[in-house]
């Protein structure tokens, strides 16, 4: 198979890629592209912040800002308000000019290891309290307010350490 034939298999099989890319395409993709994700600087009134644990094979475990990878024709303010649905299960308010934009290359590994971050500072009220449904702190996903940097902060966002 040349690599037009390929290309055309791939466009018959992933015909809308907005809704999200297969597995082992979106890991080959991960492996030749940066890829480019929103992070959400979630803070109250009080200047908690919240963070959610994280534990997974690419970035190990711990406390971690919440973000996404941004998805083919999703502005940045989509995806800011689709991570903030999914990961936080509400929406935020959020200043639309980023306060960072950063480079994250993970020269140890090939999936998932060349990003370009863009942060974003968000709010939510002091009085939200995350429900995380079912989850424990230190199952992934848990949603935790934070009134300072956090002794387990994954690696990866120790360039964020200064926001927080």
């Amino acid at each position: 198979m040349n690599i037009a034939d390929a290309i055309a298999l791939l466009d018959r099989e992933v015909p809308d890629p907005s809704r999200g890319l297969p597995e082992a395409l979106f890991f080959y993709i991960s492996r030749t592209t940066p890829l480019v994700n929103v992070d959400l600087l979630i803070k109250d009134e009080n200047g908690r912040v919240l963070l959610a644990w994280r534990d997974d094979p690419y970035s190990g475990n711990g406390w971690h800002i919440p973000g996404g990878i941004v998805r083919f024709k999703e502005t940045l303010e989509q995806r800011v308000n689709k991570v903030a649905e999914t990961e936080i299960g509400t929406l935020v308010e959020f200043n639309p000019v980023p306060i960072a934009v950063k480079q994250c290359i993970h020269h140890e590994r090939e999936i998932r290891s060349h990003f370009i971050s863009i942060l974003y500072q968000c709010s939510l009220p002091s009085s939200f309290m995350p429900e995380n449904k079912g989850l424990s702190e230190g199952d992934a996903g848990y949603l935790q307010w934070h009134e300072q940097c956090p002794e387990h902060l994954l690696k990866c966002h120790e360039m964020y350490r200064n926001y927080l």
